[in-house]
């Protein structure tokens, strides 16, 4: 029974995180907001919204293994399944697209998580920091995009149909459908996500930080593994890199730093041991494709889907 709730919470966060993105954007381009505006703020936080409900339930049940397991899975996730999975149908070619600076500030919100997980857990002043840190990437994404526009003397408008869940003849009362049954899914589905997964950990004898590692950070990253399978079906590679450290980056400052200044979230010291060196060198392992520009061929996308098998393995064991 548990492992059937574990599921249904876990469709029901999906599925209502995907309400409300399409709702949210659909509202915020019929009133008129930019879309450049609206990709960099509302997608952003309606994709993670999965994983800030479950950190927010979960740290206030006494259960922050859970928390830092997701996020932390998530990351490892992101970058081993989710690029290696679609790599090994169709190789990426990351070269013709520059997001150093993107990569450059990942790497930097990982060392600086880290280093604050180091003092035992994220308390309202750890928050703070990854949430000033996350506020400058956005407003600096948005000053350079917003420059580019104006080069290239484009409405702000005039990308909206590119946005996931954009539908120019979506009728008012879809959107209002969409964005109710995504802000009341969401917590539900933490809810009995949360729950029963704390219970087959019980179950098992295995720690909660274990099921948040697997179970939950494979479940939560299911939308960024479709995103990157069509991106590069569409010969977008960009797209599902930069979706990979984007989330990632977000995984770290924003739902950490959201739910640390609702309540204090503890690190289990098995994290410090082990895991965050994994997430850590599975970040550093993106190097030579964002900065040299390799391809990411059919044997590096098994070589990445494996060394995450394995590490789930190990994890398990």
């Amino acid at each position: 029974m548990d492992w059937l709730l574990c599921g249904i919470g876990l469709v029901i966060l999906l599925a209502a995180g995907d309400c409300l993105v399409k709702g949210a954007v659909n509202l915020s381009l019929r009133i008129g907001i930019p879309a450049l505006i609206v990709s960099l703020t509302i997608v952003a936080f309606g994709t993670s919204a999965p994983e800030l409900l479950i950190a927010i339930n979960a740290t206030l049940s006494g259960s922050s293994g859970i928390a830092i397991g997701n996020i932390v899975g998530s990351n490892t996730a992101n970058i081993l399944l989710v690029l290696g999975i679609p790599a090994l149908f169709k190789p990426l070619d990351t070269s013709n697209f520059d997001i150093k600076p993107t990569y450059y500030f990942m790497m930097v919100a990982s060392i600086v998580f880290i280093a604050l997980a180091c003092t035992g857990g994220f308390e309202i002043w750890q928050g703070s920091i990854l949430l000033l840190m996350l506020s400058a990437f956005l407003l600096k994404n948005l000053k350079d995009a917003s420059a580019q526009r104006n080069r290239d003397s484009q409405p702000f408008g005039s990308s909206a149909m590119d946005l996931d869940g954009a539908d120019a003849s979506i009728a008012g009362w879809k959107i209002v459908g969409f964005l109710i049954l995504g802000l009341a899914g969401l917590p539900l589905g933490a809810d009995i996500l949360v729950d029963s997964a704390s219970s087959i950990a019980r179950s098992f004898a295995i720690t909660e930080a274990v099921v948040g590692l697997t179970l939950i950070a494979i479940g939560t990253s299911l939308p960024e593994l479709a995103t990157a399978i069509v991106s590069i079906f569409r010969n977008q590679a960009g797209v599902a890199l930069g979706n990979v450290i984007g989330s990632n980056i977000f995984n770290l400052l924003g739902i950490i730093g959201v739910t640390a200044m609702i309540d204090y979230v503890a690190v289990d010291p098995s994290f410090l041991r082990f895991d965050f060196w994994v997430m850590l060198a599975a970040s550093t392992l993106l190097a030579p494709f964002v900065l040299l520009g390799w391809r990411l061929t059919r044997i590096w996308g098994f070589a990445l889907t494996t060394g995450y098998l394995l590490y789930v393995i190990f994890v398990l064991g």
